[in-house]
């Protein structure tokens, strides 16, 4: 099914009839603005009904016999995401956000992103309390630097990571020391993980038709 959606229009609002495991991931659209940005834009495959529902339920799957008391989802894609998720199990949903928009108490964890910029991540302080399950989401993990500072901030105030949800976590030294410790979930299918490491997917050639792309091939 991915091949198949490689050749085709890439017309965002179609649903296919036919609707192979992580089909939606060929709507997602590679970075043409340089290297200052992501490598490519998950939130494409948003703006389709079915793309989207179908990417929760996946993310789902390992943690619906689970415990969990509450969703958290890190600023800002992650807010897309968590709360998405957290509407259909029937929880709460927490925001983690980024140094300087909340107006209440806070704990703060400097981070390193994606990017290699440096920034604080906090965290209200009325919420989590010791022994609550939270699965925390975003919408990707790249070098984990932002993932491992809202683990920190939950796990500092004594809450138990129950999981962590991502469309993509990538094979880094980051990835792999957050998939080594926690129960995780994500959509890529083993057999494209590589083309993720890469930061290069077979289906950008169907964008590639229509615009250049510009490779950020960036940790």
């Amino acid at each position: 099914m991915w091949h198949n959606q490689q050749s085709g229009s890439m017309e965002v609002l179609t649903i296919p009839q036919e609707r192979g495991k992580s089909w939606y991931l060929a709507l997602m659209a590679p970075n043409v603005k340089g290297p200052r940005y992501a490598w490519l834009d998950p939130s494409r495959l948003y703006c389709n009904q079915q793309a989207f529902k179908d990417c929760i339920e996946d993310l789902l799957q390992p943690f619906l016999n689970d415990t969990i008391d509450i969703v958290a989802g890190i600023d800002a894609m992650g807010f897309i995401l968590g709360a998405a998720i957290a509407h259909r199990l029937g929880k709460g949903f927490l925001t983690i956000r980024k140094e300087g928009h909340s107006c209440i108490e806070t704990k703060s964890k400097p981070y390193s992103d994606y990017t290699g910029r440096q920034k604080i991540m906090e965290m209200r302080t009325d919420v989590v309390k010791p022994g609550l399950r939270i699965l925390l989401v975003d919408q990707w993990i790249e070098t984990g630097g932002t993932m491992e500072a809202a683990i920190a901030l939950i796990e500092e105030q004594g809450g138990t990571i129950a999981g962590i949800a991502a469309i993509c976590i990538e094979e880094t030294e980051g990835g792999k020391r957050i998939k080594a410790k926690y129960k995780c979930s994500n959509c890529v299918p083993s057999h494209l993980q590589p083309q993720f490491n890469n930061k290069y997917l077979e289906t950008f050639k169907a964008f590639e038709r229509k615009n250049p792309v510009v490779q950020n091939k960036s940790e």
